[in-house]
């Protein structure tokens, strides 16, 4: 075993003592010993321990815990602790004898393959010297041709760094070339004037150049001139865009007025519409229900004609996007707007505002006609808080200047032109959808206004028509001047046309008022169409009765309380206020077809005026300024304590001269009333004058001034009572009035003077205390006045002669009824 061992180690150290690559194939050899013992070991699973002789227990312990791997640390430590190593010591030489002799076995068993394993290696060494050999002479010759090609190889080398430095180099050069052309397209584009196009090229240096430009000194110039020509740009643009400020501040107001223009049009299109409709509606009659007229006005027809450029504005915009300094241009737009806005909303006070007006509100219109179709059409650039700001602003200092400027005014049409416009103007911003209530507002706070301003107008006209009336019946002698003055107010008195030349029973005074009416309700339809209230037929209908009370009733009552005023002035008025107050019934129709309001919705009896009432009360305040003046004149005419002798010895043979004049006036009064007035103003004419006499007769028998009278006199207030009861009969009848008032005749208003002249010529006046007789003959008459008037009856004659006369002569049956009556009515009394 033990020659054995030497030889395997002499014979490694020979070959190890060879070359490097013997080393290494001895190296290799070796190992492949050691992996198959190792192989072999390891196919054990477990070593088997044999008991020698002389071994003891604590031998196999020690030799199974190095067999096993486990750590002997902890035994050599207590060994050494206990101070017995000599027994470990001991062991471990055991276990090592132990160990030399399993490899002395293993020796033994892997000799053969071991010897084997050698003989191949020597083979091994062998070939390897041959093959180094051959790699020695391949390599030889391999230079030998090999440097001519590394000549050649170094030259091409050489070459394509050659031509790779000229294809960089043209690289480099086609990359400036591009961007120096692009340079130049954006010089040309900016002189051009094309700057968008100028900043797209100057962008796309930008992005896909100026990073990889070669040159230094060409990139520098570059990076300096590109932010020198975005400003020189963003000046021009500026520029330009301020131009178009100007321009189109200096346009708004053509493009207000051409809008205005067309809202006017298509308002001028609708009224005509309406009054087709309303002539529409008078005509039917064959019941077809009511016709209705609508008008479409379309936004796009406005477009079309409002044509405005806004490029500049586009560009400008995008241009300043381009250059990342969108809001910058969005506030310099907004306030350049708010400055020109500022100064439209200022008036000169060197013209009348009635004269600017309209060049005022048209550049309003204009300015925010634009300012709509620019935040319609550049997207996101101005936003609508923004216009709604400068709305409201521009809306305050609108109503601000109407309200100074219609307080100043003192023209009902200047006003009314105003309001036409502004209401124009309000109907044109509302269809860009601005808010145009405040200005109503302010028009409809100055409507008091205008219609103390109308009334004023409309009232000199009616005291001029009224002052310059002739109090004379219309002469009309052509059928147009009837359709003109009667028929257009409904004043004819029957449906059928009269027979020319007609006189019409009112003066002309009476169209020229309704003439001056119509066209108040005009004037006041005219402001207040179009305006807050769409409904304002009330509001109209409230200003109608205050020009028909205030004005024209007040003018009337003037006229009739003048006390120059003549009979045949106060019967034409009276008659003229009748007809007028007809006339309340067509102001009424005229105003609520202005309005659109059904016909017949005020034609029911609660719908009626008020004035009518007030004019009915007017008219009733004529009648009797009439009596006065028939009364005054017939007080004239009378005179009875002068024109009648109260003590006349003589019996009358008729009425006195007086009596004559009294009937010759009342035919003329009766005769005029009854072509003037109305039947129930003919009958109350007559009965006052009747009325008047009679009271007139009793009065004068009660005045102070009649001391006494006889007889005689009651005898000849007989003959004149008479004659009037003739003639009171007689018009009665021939005025037709007996059809009419079957119960009052004009006679029935003379029982009481008629009673009083029976009672002092009745042959027995004592009578008249007998309550069946008195309530049969003399029921009107009063106990205090027949007293009074009898006691001045002295039916003795007034003269000494007479008194002589008649001293002897019994008294008389009726003078003794006569006293008895005195002493009687005294008693009562």
């Amino acid at each position: 075993m033990t020659s054995s061992s030497s030889f395997s180690t002499a014979d490694t150290k020979l070959y190890l003592s060879a070359g490097d690559h013997r080393r290494l194939i001895s190296t290799v050899g070796f190992s492949s010993l050691s992996s198959s013992s190792s192989s072999f070991m390891e196919a054990k699973p477990k070593r088997r321990i044999v008991t020698e002789n002389g071994d003891t227990g604590e031998d196999l312990v020690l030799a199974t815990l190095i067999g096993n791997g486990d750590d002997v640390g902890p035994l050599v430590r207590h060994a050494f602790e206990m101070g017995r190593p000599e027994p470990l010591v001991h062991q471990l030489k055991n276990v090592a004898r132990k160990k030399e002799a399993e490899i002395e076995d293993l020796c033994k068993t892997h000799y053969e393959e071991f010897i084997v394993a050698v003989d191949e290696l020597r083979g091994v060494l062998v070939d390897a010297e041959e093959l180094k050999s051959d790699l020695a002479t391949d390599n030889f010759r391999l230079q030998e041709v090999g440097s001519a090609l590394l000549v050649k190889l170094e030259e091409l080398l050489e070459s394509y760094a050659v031509k790779k430095n000229v294809t960089e180099a043209i690289k480099m050069s086609k990359i400036c070339v591009q961007a120096l052309e692009l340079c130049v397209k954006c010089n040309s584009y900016v002189s051009e004037g094309q700057f968008y196009h100028a900043l797209k090229t100057m962008d796309l240096i930008e992005r896909n150049y100026l990073k990889i430009i070669p040159l230094k000194v060409l990139k520098l110039a570059i990076e300096r001139r590109i932010p020198v020509i975005k400003s020189h740009i963003e000046k021009k643009v500026c520029s330009q865009f301020t131009e178009w400020l100007a321009h189109i501040r200096s346009s708004s107001k053509s493009i207000g007025q051409t809008a205005i223009g067309l809202i006017a049009s298509a308002r001028q299109r609708e009224e005509e519409m309406l009054e087709r409709q309303r002539k529409a509606e008078e005509q039917n009659t064959g019941g077809l229900g009511e016709l209705a007229y609508t008008l479409d006005v379309e936004d796009s027809e406005q477009d079309s004609v409002l044509k405005f450029d806004l490029t500049p504005l586009y560009r400008a915009y995008h241009i300043h996007t381009i250059l990342g300094v969108p809001e910058r241009f969005r506030d310099y737009y907004y306030s350049n707007r708010q400055l020109q806005l500022d100064s439209d909303l200022e008036i000169s006070y060197g013209q009348p505002f009635v004269e600017s007006y309209q060049t005022f509100l048209a550049q309003i219109a204009g300015y925010f006609i634009v300012e709509d179709r620019v935040i319609r059409t550049a997207g996101d650039f101005l936003l609508a808080d923004q216009v709604e700001t400068m709305w409201e602003t521009a809306i305050a200092k609108i109503v601000l200047v109407l309200e100074n400027q219609f307080a100043r005014m003192d023209s009902p049409t200047h006003l009314l032109l105003v309001k036409d416009y502004v209401t124009l103007l309000g109907a044109t911003l509302r269809q860009y959808g601005y808010e145009v209530g405040p200005v109503l507002d302010a028009l409809d706070k100055s409507r008091d206004k205008y219609h103390e301003l109308l009334l004023e107008e409309c009232r000199k006209q009616i005291v001029t028509a009224i002052s310059e009336d002739s109090y004379q019946q219309m002469v009309i002698r052509k059928e147009a001047d009837y359709e003109n003055n009667v028929l257009s107010f409904n004043l004819q008195t029957s449906e059928i046309m009269p027979a020319f030349t007609y006189i019409a029973p009112f003066s002309s005074m009476v169209p020229d008022v309704c003439r001056i009416i119509r066209s108040y309700i005009k004037g006041s339809v005219d402001y207040l169409s179009y305006g807050v209230n769409t409904n304002f037929f009330s509001v109209l209908r409230k200003y109608l009765d205050k020009i028909l009370i205030d004005v024209l009733n007040e003018v009337i009552l003037e006229t009739i309380n003048n006390n120059s005023i003549g009979v045949a002035q106060a019967m034409q008025i009276a008659a003229n206020i009748s007809f007028l107050e007809k006339a309340c019934d067509y102001f009424l129709r005229h105003a609520a077809q202005l309005c659109g309001i059904p016909s017949r919705s005020v034609e029911k009896p609660q719908a009626s005026l008020a004035a009518k009432v007030v004019l009915k009360t007017s008219r009733d305040e004529a009648y009797h300024a009439l009596l006065n003046v028939v009364n005054t004149k017939l007080d004239e005419f009378m005179k009875l304590p002068e024109n009648i002798n109260w003590i006349t010895e003589e019996m009358p043979q008729g009425p006195h001269e007086y009596m004559n004049e009294v009937v010759i006036y009342l035919e003329t009064v009766m005769s005029t009333a009854q072509q003037i007035l109305p039947t129930d103003a003919l009958y109350k004419v007559g009965v006052g004058a009747i009325e008047h006499i009679s009271n007139s007769i009793v009065s004068t028998f009660l005045s102070d001034s009649i001391k006494r009278f006889n007889a005689n006199a009651v005898s000849a207030i007989n003959h004149d009572l008479r004659v009037i009861e003739n003639f009171a009969d007689e018009r009665y009848h021939s005025t037709g009035l007996d059809e009419v008032y079957k119960e009052g005749s004009f006679r029935s208003y003379l029982v009481e003077v008629r009673q009083l002249i029976n009672l002092l010529s009745s042959s027995q006046p004592e009578n008249f205390m007998n309550p069946v007789i008195r309530e049969r003959n003399y029921n009107t008459l009063d106990y205090k006045k027949v007293a009074t008037i009898c006691d001045k009856f002295k039916d003795s004659p007034d003269g000494i002669f007479g008194s002589l006369a008649n001293r002897n002569t019994k008294l008389t049956a009726k003078k003794k009824s006569m006293d008895m009556l005195k002493k009687r009515l005294k008693e009562f009394n």
